[in-house]
């Protein structure tokens, strides 16, 4: 049984991890009211981008002049991995989550004699994909240096990936990401990003546009920015989802320690209850043999 002192010395201990928790907690919650209005204003933006391509490409014919982003390059060999993750940890299954999405992505392909390529946003998807994965990561993207993340973070991973593409390296790439929807509920997310799938919009007019440019310059134009916008607003998820995320684990790892508190001191309270029993039967034990 631990002694008084041993019992003290925890206590504090646990103390002082709960005012850390706690504190980061509320920094936590203070970050994720501007990261939350931040990844709902990029929200409206990228449908709207989707809206238009997809308006766009419903008019267009597939052929050799169909520009690759959409067309893709006719094979489906070598699939590039985009996986997003946060750069620090304490954010519960945040970060696993979406790793396990990935992980279970590439396992699927790779059964299907795919070759497999990943590219890791975020410290902590590196180091949980490194283990089964370290041959098929070939670069890690760090973002720790970043305070505000902002439209050039993602037109720089982007632009990464034009270039590799490119250059013949993949033949389809797919985004993983953590979809915020609320504090407690954060969904891992994969879009595939190229070739750009567009959906169809649903309206049943029956207008016919002209377009100036024709509809292949357009696209040739809109569809890298289409690419640079999903990757930014999936940096934005991710950030609003990283933030709830570990606002939701620093408060339970706070009431954990409450309670944990509650009963070290306890059992403290009863050893030394027992101790002063113990030396009061002595005493009137040794008072009673004289």
């Amino acid at each position: 049984m631990p002694s008084l002192k041993d019992l003290r010395n925890r206590i504090a201990s646990v103390k002082a991890t709960q005012k850390i928790t706690k504190a980061m907690q509320m920094v936590a919650a203070a970050k994720l009211r501007r990261a939350q209005t931040a990844a709902e204003a990029a929200r409206p933006y990228a449908e709207r981008m989707a809206a238009v391509l997809g308006n766009i490409a419903s008019g267009v014919i597939v052929g050799p002049e169909t520009p690759r982003l959409l067309a893709g390059t006719g094979s489906d060999r070598v699939h590039l991995l985009v996986v997003c993750t946060a750069e620090r940890g304490l954010c519960g299954a945040f970060n696993s989550s979406i790793a396990r999405l990935a992980r279970d992505h590439a396992n699927r392909l790779m059964a299907e004699g795919k070759t497999v390529k990943i590219i890791c946003v975020g410290k902590k998807g590196y180091d949980i994909l490194r283990r089964q994965f370290v041959q098929q990561i070939i670069e890690l993207i760090d973002l720790r240096s970043v305070r505000q993340l902002g439209f050039e973070q993602g037109d720089m991973i982007a632009q990464k990936v034009l270039a590799r593409f490119e250059a013949g390296e993949f033949d389809v790439a797919t985004l993983f990401y953590s979809r915020f929807r609320s504090v407690i509920a954060q969904i891992p997310t994969a879009q595939q990003i190229i070739p750009a799938q567009i959906e169809a919009t649903g309206t049943s007019s029956d207008a016919v546009y002209d377009y100036e440019p024709d509809e292949g310059e357009i696209l040739t134009t809109l569809l890298p920015r289409n690419l640079t916008v999903q990757i930014f607003r999936a940096l934005l998820e991710n950030a609003a989802s990283e933030q709830g995320a570990r606002m939701s684990a620093m408060d339970s790892a706070t009431r954990n320690a409450g309670e944990m508190i509650k009963k070290q001191t306890m059992t403290y309270n009863r050893s030394r209850q027992a101790m002063i029993t113990k030396e009061l039967i002595e005493i009137i034990s040794g008072a009673e043999a004289l």
